[in-house]
């Protein structure tokens, strides 16, 4: 099975994104496949007539194991698309549909090639991405503490080959345990997991290349700049672009006009959201985003100042 081979999982409320991560995929190497899971059950028109862009039902990939998460899940579509993760995995990788598989959420794009995350996969059973959040000591502490509530590594992105199959079954009973924000059980949703799985997999690459899962969180760890030499962007002065994860925060950064040097990615990637939905409207997409951080960081130094005073 040659080629590149990804998955991702959706509703048909995100089909547009599915539909511009494909396009950022076979822009680089035509030679891709990207595997969709919609947990909506409905199939989309818009998939068909796309040899690499490959529809899975849910029920293709029915087990005791996956019927058992959607059930406990099935108020929550958020909860089903994280938890099924390990599950799509296995069933895509079992099935013998790909020898080496990445699962990538359907709000990340890719600017750069791909391929030697490929060839890791052939050493390494397992690939995961750090957050790269703020780690410092003196100033942004709240970051410092968020990469131990919310997990290390971002399970927006994993990568896999046929030795892991043991390892996603782990992760996969850890959802159906629980996916829940728990910071006092320590843990988050199905991402919080990953912490443990370089212990469990020996053979796991924790990836060192900064233009991976580029986003806002990471901006102080991952510099942007720009060499004149090569005439493009770079990160920490070495790394190029490779993929960029634009979650709500990403992309109220990018609207808000920060992050400069990575604007014209932003840029791209808004055209491609707009090819396949013309109706999009990033005020739309962005709005009340600022409610919540400024909440949990009020609450966070609330309790900071709290705890200071009480010793």
């Amino acid at each position: 099975m040659m080629g590149f081979y990804f998955c991702t999982i959706t509703t048909n409320s995100h089909l547009f994104k599915v539909n511009a991560l494909f396009e950022s995929l076979s822009q680089i190497n035509p030679n891709c496949t990207l595997f969709v899971l919609n947990i909506d059950a409905s199939k989309a028109t818009e998939f068909k007539n796309k040899d690499r862009l490959i529809w899975i039902d849910l029920d293709e990939i029915k087990s005791d194991l996956s019927g058992g998460l959607v059930e406990k899940y099935k108020h929550d579509k958020n909860k089903i698309r994280w938890s099924l993760k390990p599950v799509f995995l296995k069933y895509l990788l079992e099935a013998d549909l790909a020898e080496k598989l990445i699962y990538v959420d359907n709000d990340i794009a890719f600017f750069g090639d791909y391929s030697f995350l490929f060839e890791a996969l052939t050493e390494f059973n397992v690939l995961l991405t750090p957050h790269n959040y703020p780690r410092f000591t003196d100033t942004k502490q709240n970051w410092l503490e968020a990469n131990f509530r919310v997990g290390l590594y971002n399970a927006g992105f994993i990568g896999v080959n046929k030795k892991a199959l043991d390892l996603l079954d782990w992760w996969a009973n850890c959802c159906l345990y629980r996916c829940e924000k728990n910071s006092w059980r320590g843990l988050f949703d199905d991402q919080k997991y990953l912490d443990l799985v370089p212990i469990i997999e020996p053979m796991t690459l924790v990836l060192q290349h900064k233009g991976c899962n580029l986003a806002e969180w990471n901006r102080d760890v991952c510099i942007r700049s720009y060499d004149n030499e090569s005439q493009r962007v770079l990160i920490n002065n070495k790394w190029p672009v490779v993929f960029i994860h634009f979650n709500i925060t990403t992309l109220k950064c990018f609207h808000n006009n920060e992050d400069i040097l990575l604007k014209p990615f932003y840029d791209t990637y808004k055209n491609w959201l707009l090819k396949f939905k013309p109706s999009f409207d990033m005020n739309s997409e962005i709005a009340g985003t600022n409610f919540w951080p400024t909440l949990k960081f009020w609450i966070w130094n609330f309790l900071n100042t709290l705890n200071t005073k009480l010793q």
